[in-house]
């Protein structure tokens, strides 16, 4: 939903902030998401009273007339460039993603003209305290790490778990594969311990 808003204000401005039901079109909507989602009316009110609750987005303080509308708060939260804008925009519709991704997937928000500005902008959302954007395990078979947001505090490393124990299985636990198994559980572990930090960090910086 949050990142439906920052989505909305830059693409469609002129129908921004949101009404209730242009904010649920926009979260349902059927391209540029992932997962898809499917939410009713009560599902977007819950969501957007936690958002306020966390002074991330609510009620447009400066829209008139009968219908209320409704507008994220990330510039007063975070003041973030508009590069960071895009990137936090399009991990929170997409989920993790590699460099080259979020390049093509934010070119509606902001242009990057080369991958190293995507890395840059990535590193200023990591750097952050507490950081905003964690680099993930590369799993088995990629050639580029993807980055996940944090916003929403710990991220699903489960998965990276699971690809490890699969590629034991079909590789017949040979002593090359397993050394690069206990690597990559190794990091999956360290990676753990560094998020339930991180989560820790943001539920202070809300309490």
């Amino acid at each position: 939903m949050l990142g439906a808003l920052v989505e909305k204000e830059v693409t469609t401005p002129e129908y921004y902030p949101l009404s209730l039901n242009a904010l649920i079109n926009a979260c349902n909507q059927r391209s540029n998401r992932e997962p898809v989602m499917d939410l009713d009316e009560e599902a977007v009110r819950q969501a957007l009273h936690g958002l306020e609750d966390d002074h991330l987005a609510g009620r447009a303080r400066s829209a008139d007339g009968r219908v209320t509308k409704y507008e994220h708060w990330l510039g007063e939260a975070f003041n973030f460039s508009r590069a960071e804008t895009a990137l936090i925009c399009v991990l929170l519709l997409r989920g993790p993603q590699t460099p080259g991704e979020l390049r093509g997937r934010t070119d509606r928000l902001h242009k990057f003209d080369e991958i190293g500005d995507v890395l840059a902008g990535l590193q200023k959302l990591m750097e952050r305290e507490p950081a905003l954007v964690a680099v993930l395990p590369r799993q088995p078979g990629m050639k580029e790490a993807r980055y996940a947001h944090l916003l929403s505090g710990e991220v699903e490393v489960a998965t990276f778990s699971a690809a490890a124990q699969f590629v034991r299985r079909e590789t017949g636990e040979d002593a090359g594969h397993e050394e690069r198994i206990a690597q990559l559980e190794a990091t999956v572990a360290e990676l753990q311990r560094e998020v339930t930090d991180l989560r820790k960090k943001i539920e202070d910086l809300f309490a």
